[in-house]
């Protein structure tokens, strides 16, 4: 094979490893999650009373995995954020610990953006150092297809796919290289068939 063009980490995390948080679990989850929701400065927005956590598919990076959430408020907005931890290994026997969660809130919600084809919150959770000194965000990003028949969402950087997850339970989450010498990420959702049926940048066209 020839010498790839783009020297860039591909499918640098783990995938999805764990269900949905259940149980004393998610409590411990939901409870890191709202003390960072309470830690949040809404300035002069009402934020409300945060409603249901719901919780993505788990993604492992640089030996700490993320668990990204997101609720309703409410006054209609939207909080998202994720919890992260060190630990739990491949036999799950590894102790958990060093937690940090992350909270924000938007009033940008799929119910307010009919059309909308995909709901993504994204992150970066940080960086890989490529060629020239070049450093590209590791972005976690999470969401919902708003469309049916969906089952595979990839992470494309300049045409090259850099991650992929299965859609769980409505969801998905991707850790990819995003704002690389100036490219970036452009999420796609496909069918069974391999089918493109939509696709969003995290970036608005203008």
């Amino acid at each position: 094979m020839p010498p790839e063009a783009r020297f860039v980490c591909r499918f640098a995390a783990e995938p999805p490893q764990e269900g949905s948080p259940s149980g004393r679990w998610e409590e411990r989850l939901r409870e890191e999650f709202l003390a960072a929701v309470g830690a949040i400065d809404p300035g002069e927005t009402d934020l409300g009373e945060p409603g249901e956590p719901v919780w993505h598919p788990d993604r492992t990076w640089g030996g700490r995995t993320f668990v990204p959430v997101t609720a309703p408020t409410s006054t209609g907005l939207e909080l998202f954020g994720y919890v992260s931890f060190v630990g739990g290994g491949a036999d799950g026997e590894e102790e958990l610990n060093d937690f940090y969660a992350s909270a924000d809130f938007t009033d940008e919600t799929a119910e307010r953006n009919p059309d909308w084809r995909l709901d993504l919150c994204d992150e970066v959770v940080g960086g890989w150092r490529g060629e020239g000194g070049s450093v590209a965000a590791m972005t976690l990003v999470w969401g919902r297809p708003l469309v049916a028949d969906g089952v595979v969402v990839t992470a494309e950087l300049a045409g090259l796919a850099v991650d992929q997850c299965a859609v769980a339970d409505g969801r998905f989450t991707l850790l990819a290289p995003d704002d690389y010498r100036g490219d970036f990420l452009d999420i796609k959702l496909f069918d069974r068939r391999a089918n493109q049926i939509a696709s969003e940048s995290l970036y608005d066209e203008d």
